[in-house]
C-alpha cells in the first residue's frame, strides 16, 4: 500500500471526455485521485456529487478532482453528463492505476476500492484515503486540508 511521502505512480488513460489524461499533466498543482467502484451506483454517485458541490472549495485551494474507476468511456460520460462533473473521470479498464495505486489487488477484480490519494504538486503522494464514507468524503477532504 501506498503511503505519504511516497512517490505517485505515474499513468495515462482515457477520460470520460475521450482525451488522455497523464499525472504528468498535473505538474506544480494539486490533485486528488478519488477511485470509485462503479459510475452512477448510488454511492459514487453521491460521492461524486460531493466533489462536485465543493469543487469550489478544491479551486480555491488548487486541487484538481481526478476520478478512477473500471468503468469504459461510455460509462463514464453518461455518468458524468448526468451530475454535471467537471472534472475528468478516468477509465482504468485495464485496472493499471488500480493496481499501482491498491485500489484492487488483481487485474481481475470487478471494482476498485473506494480509495483516495492527495498528490503534491511534485508527485508525491501527501496523504491516503483508505476509509471512505462517500457521504461525506469530499467534505472530510477538504476539512483536514484547510486545518493543516
Amino acid at each position: 500500500m501506498l503511503k505519504a511521502g511516497d512517490a505517485a505512480p505515474g499513468f495515462t488513460a482515457l477520460s470520460h471526455s475521450g482525451a488522455t489524461v497523464a499525472l504528468a499533466d498535473f505538474r506544480g498543482t494539486k490533485i486528488l485521485l478519488w477511485f470509485y467502484p462503479e459510475a452512477d451506483t448510488p454511492g459514487c454517485a453521491l460521492e461524486g456529487r460531493g466533489f462536485r458541490d465543493h469543487q469550489e472549495y478544491y479551486d480555491d485551494n488548487h486541487i484538481r478532482i481526478v476520478g478512477v474507476s473500471f468503468d469504459d468511456l461510455e460509462r463514464n460520460a453518461t455518468f458524468a453528463k448526468k451530475y454535471d462533473f467537471k472534472f475528468p473521470l478516468l477509465c482504468d479498464v485495464d485496472r493499471k492505476i488500480a493496481l499501482a495505486y491498491g485500489a484492487c489487488s488483481d487485474a481481475k477484480a470487478q471494482h476498485a476500492e473506494r480509495i483516495s490519494f492527495l498528490i503534491d504538486e511534485k508527485g508525491t503522494i501527501a496523504r491516503v484515503y483508505e476509509s471512505v464514507d462517500p457521504r461525506d468524503h469530499p467534505a472530510r477532504v477538504l476539512a483536514e486540508i484547510l486545518d493543516a
